[in-house]
């Protein structure tokens, strides 16, 4: 296929519509012990929590009427106390590299219990996120959004251009995940990273929540290490992660290596220099024996020169640190440009004669904008 042709449209799976009404919570925000804990108030038997989570995350089913080892009783109380899905896809797309994007649009907050419930304005543009599966040979990726747009307003991603308009709770993020793991000969998900819409560690109860979903037995049974959180930098909640019982991977998006050129191009910088940054992800490496991976977006001509590789180099070796080097990704209406190739395996190399552990991150799905900082509200105009 021509880059100029339509990707491929992906047919939406029937079975994966959205289940919403008041006074319900979907089982997706539930973990164990707490749906046990409600399932008992409810007077029905402790059995009926992992059954139902089972029937979920084991066999894909989120209709009551087929979750046949429940009494028709209790499929009847379950069905009017929970519900499942919360959102509906309105776009799914399939690259040439068969990267696959969906477009999900979320249950507007009068529309789900007050619990659950987004801050959102109510239109249909402002309650919409975008999540993507890579697949390889041997994995399969899911990048999850964990915000609706994205508060850090870097200028050369698209999550932000409309700035922020809710946070995800849990379930919706492990839905997400969830229905990439049901798109037709995907299987199972094997990695998770959490780089799509938003910044996570500022929704850091509903992401850690949510990964606890993922890596329980009782639910999608995805390895902790297989699990990467990608901040552009809040020292204060890397240290809080620091403390998380389950031992994630920690990206962190440097994108430049002095602080005036980082606070030009990613407005939060102004909050914490890179060695307040550096000296959490020390304290991150200090406390879990883990190393950090630096991410880092190489823009034409802003910051891909020499001298910036070798202020990358010397950063990375103060502590243990890999570095991904990505290549910008095409916004319309952002005026960046994408690195030319002999550039960006230069400043590799600049990398490694100072002996840096450093790979450039291959774009996938950019024919259909879902490649890294290209995720956004599909139906909002570019600005």
């Amino acid at each position: 296929m021509n880059s100029g042709d339509s990707p491929q449209l992906a047919p939406i799976s029937s079975h994966a519509a959205p289940d919403i009404g008041p006074g319900r919570t979907s089982l997706f925000e539930f973990d164990l012990a707490s749906l046990t804990a409600e399932i008992e108030a409810m007077g029905l038997p402790r059995r009926t929590a992992p059954q139902l989570l089972k029937w979920i995350y084991e066999k894909g089913v989120t209709d009551f009427d087929r979750m046949s080892d429940l009494s028709k009783d209790a499929r009847a109380q379950v069905a009017a106390r929970f519900s499942t899905l919360q959102g509906t896809v309105i776009r799914h797309q399939v690259a040439t590299d068969d990267t696959q994007k969906l477009l999900i649009e979320w249950a507007a907050a009068d529309e789900i219990p007050p619990e659950t419930a987004l801050r959102l304005a109510g239109t249909a543009t402002e309650r919409q996120t975008e999540t993507v599966l890579i697949p390889t040979e041997d994995r399969r990726t899911a990048c999850v959004s964990s915000q609706i747009g994205c508060p850090v307003g870097c200028k050369f991603c698209a999550s932000g251009l409309g700035g922020l308009d809710g946070n995800l709770t849990a379930g919706r993020i492990v839905e997400q995940i969830w229905r990439l793991g049901r798109l037709p000969g995907v299987g199972r998900v094997s990695n998770v990273v959490f780089m799509g819409m938003g910044e996570p560690l500022a929704n850091f109860n509903n992401v850690t929540q949510a990964i606890r979903t993922l890596n329980a037995e009782w639910g999608l049974g995805i390895g902790a290490r297989k699990i990467t959180v990608s901040t552009v930098g809040l020292p204060p909640a890397i240290r809080k992660l620091c403390t998380f019982d389950i031992p994630v991977t920690l990206a962190l998006s440097l994108h430049a290596p002095f602080d005036e050129l980082r606070r030009q191009i990613i407005p939060w910088a102004e909050y914490s220099t890179i060695h307040e940054l550096l000296d959490a992800c020390q304290e991150w490496f200090v406390k879990t024996g883990r190393e950090i991976t630096l991410e880092y977006i190489l823009l034409g001509g802003v910051n891909d020169r020499r001298e910036h590789a070798e202020e990358l180099a010397r950063l990375a070796r103060t502590m243990r640190a890999n570095v991904n080097l990505i290549r910008y990704n095409e916004v319309a209406g952002v005026p960046y440009a994408r690195p030319k190739h002999d550039d960006v395996h230069h400043f590799q190399e600049v990398l490694r004669a100072k002996h840096v552990n450093v790979h450039i991150r291959a774009s996938r799905g950019r024919d259909i904008a879902a490649a890294c900082g290209q995720l956004r509200h599909e139906s909002r105009p570019a600005t």
